[in-house]
């Protein structure tokens, strides 16, 4: 990982706000619906993928550290990303304590690599998701997740696996607060 790439992902984290969705959690077939404060929503069919990550339990506030940690263990072991950034969270925090509240950050990479503790080599395995893009701050993205589920609720799915958020942005330190743009990926079956 080139030093400018670290610089850069240390930079999109600079901001505790960034990942902290602490207001929610979280192909063939497609459905869309347009909504007023998130856009369109649709239903994906999405390959199972490999990723690399740092798990944490407890407050969001750590999260800048967890990027770093996890960037400099990524480098330190010529783990290299494949994707953008991601982040992971497990349960739902507006009904959980939230010093219990299990969350990961990481990134896709090869299948092949060679992944060592503290860092995880784990499978995404959920393929249907339902898949929502918001802009704007990071720290409003709870509210796009709401939303998200609401449809989920309103179209006959329910949730069925743990939120993932995927940071778009090349260079989010370069990037206006409002035109950051995060995919927010629900795992859902249909009812």
């Amino acid at each position: 990982m080139k030093k400018n790439r670290l610089k850069t992902l240390s930079l999109v984290l600079s901001s505790s706000s960034f990942l902290a969705t602490g207001l929610s959690l979280a192909g063939p077939s497609r459905d869309y619906q347009q909504l007023p404060a998130i856009g369109k929503v649709e239903i994906k069919e999405v390959e199972p993928f490999v990723y690399c990550s740092l798990s944490r339990t407890g407050s969001f506030a750590d999260i800048e550290a967890a990027v770093g940690e996890l960037l400099q263990q990524m480098q330190a072991q010529n783990v290299f990303p494949m994707g953008s950034m991601i982040g992971i969270y497990h349960g739902d925090p507006t009904l959980s304590d939230p010093e219990q509240i299990q969350w990961e950050v990481g990134f896709p990479v090869n299948d092949q690599s060679l992944v060592q503790a503290p860092l995880q080599k784990k499978q995404w395995t959920f393929t249907t998701v339902a898949v929502g893009l918001h802009e704007g701050p990071y720290e409003k993205t709870g509210e796009t997740i709401l939303g998200l589920r609401q449809w989920l609720e309103d179209n006959g799915y329910v949730q069925n696996g743990p939120i993932l958020e995927r940071y778009l942005d090349a260079d989010p330190a370069a990037t206006s607060p409002d035109r950051l743009k995060t995919e927010i990926w629900l795992p859902c079956r249909k009812v």
